[in-house]
């Protein structure tokens, strides 16, 4: 498949889980999430989708949990807006890259042991 549409496929469906997300998934347990990329296998058999989770270490636990409650109902959210021969199988991931740029940035402003 061209990397062209595999880069098409991936933002619609970072698009339609954000959407999916904010709109649909009743988990009290689910935090403030924010779909930051979606990379799909080149078959779009499994899709890993990378969040980043305002909070601490346990509201992303806990927001991680709630996304793999919700797996199903997202999976079914996708087959219905992304078009595709098959529904990747999700699994969600911490999207470290904010986080690791606050580093950088404490850093180079010579702060490097701050927290927030």
């Amino acid at each position: 498949m061209a990397s062209g549409r595999l880069r098409r496929v991936d933002e619609a469906m970072r698009v339609a889980l954000s959407e999916a997300i904010t709109t649909g998934v009743q988990d009290p347990e689910l935090g403030f999430v924010t779909v930051t990329a979606v990379r799909t296998s080149s078959d779009l058999r499994h899709a890993r989708v990378y969040v980043s989770v305002l909070g601490d270490e346990v509201a992303r636990e806990r927001s991680l949990q709630a996304l793999d409650r919700a797996r199903g109902f997202l999976q079914s959210r996708i087959a219905t807006t992304v078009r595709l021969k098959h529904t990747p199988t999700l699994v969600f991931d911490y999207d470290e890259s904010i986080e690791r740029g606050a580093r950088i940035d404490r850093i180079l402003k010579g702060r490097p042991d701050e927290h927030h």
